[in-house]
């Protein structure tokens, strides 16, 4: 395999720090929470904690999948902390957050997936913040529709399931899911909730071409799914899946007015682009 081409320059970023960073790091540490900021090594970690937001990770931070672009780590597993989801709606309130974005490791272990805790969580978020608006990006369930149904009964502001890459790169990337069943997902939520709006997300520069591209991206409109994202895949490590290519950002805007022009509402596309980034703000642009 060749060696993978040098980082480009507008991917090198600022790391700022500051009272509002410690603060946020020092809460989420004493809560005794997990953030899939910290577990994923994402880049925009400093700039959301300087900001005083982050992502919480509930179910642990050891994953039952072996996602080849992931760093999140597997290992040892324990069961879900009945008090985790009154955790998190105290550290949102601590937070002043008045948009909350919650994901989970993967637990194929657990007979539900993790959608009880879910919906645990979503209910301690509105017991606790008045008005408060709450996106979870939550795995595939291995397809359980009950499962699903247990969290959209919730009644999340949004539902969001990433796609990740195109289809023909599953094997290597994500071994242990299946393109079609996230697509049956997004669809199925869209169907049995039309006012919960959908949303998915895609790492561009992981080997997949530019039709691929526009073929997941029509996929994912006709399973209805409102709001896109697409950033730039960053391999956490040497032991993972290698970049392939650096997506310019005058490309990142080009595929933002495809998408929109294909028909979703909302579409972030950017190289630092994440699932939860600036998330309650492209929420409210929602129409």
């Amino acid at each position: 395999m060749s060696p993978p081409p040098p980082k480009p320059p507008w991917l090198r970023v600022r790391f700022p720090t500051g009272p509002q960073y410690e603060r946020t790091r020092r809460l989420l540490r004493n809560g005794r929470l997990h953030t899939v900021c910290q577990a994923a090594c994402c880049p925009n970690m400093f700039e959301c904690f300087a900001h005083h937001t982050a992502t919480f990770l509930i179910l642990g931070d050891h994953c039952t999948r072996e996602c080849t672009f992931c760093a999140v780590k597997g290992g040892p597993l324990a069961p879900p902390d009945p008090d985790e989801p009154r955790r998190v709606a105290r550290a949102a309130a601590d937070m002043q957050l008045g948009y909350v974005v919650v994901t989970s490791v993967t637990r194929d272990d657990l007979p539900d997936g993790g959608a009880a805790h879910f919906a645990a969580t979503i209910h301690a978020l509105h017991a606790r913040i008045e008005g408060v608006r709450v996106e979870v990006l939550i795995p595939d369930f291995q397809g359980d529709a009950d499962a699903l149904q247990m969290v959209l009964a919730a009644r999340p502001d949004v539902i969001n399931h990433n796609v990740e890459t195109v289809p023909r790169l599953y094997p290597r990337v994500r071994p242990q899911a299946q393109y079609r069943r996230s697509l049956q997902l997004l669809q199925t939520a869209a169907a049995g909730a039309p006012s919960i709006p959908t949303k998915s997300g895609l790492m561009l520069g992981l080997g997949e071409t530019d039709a691929e591209i526009r073929d997941v991206l029509a996929d994912l409109r006709r399973a209805r799914c409102r709001i896109l994202t697409l950033g730039q895949y960053l391999q956490p490590s040497p032991d993972h899946h290698p970049v392939v290519r650096y997506i310019t950002p005058e490309a990142f805007d080009e595929w933002r007015r495809q998408a929109l022009a294909m028909g979703f509402d909302q579409v972030a596309s950017g190289p630092f682009v994440r699932s939860s980034y600036q998330a309650g703000e492209i929420f409210e642009q929602l129409g």
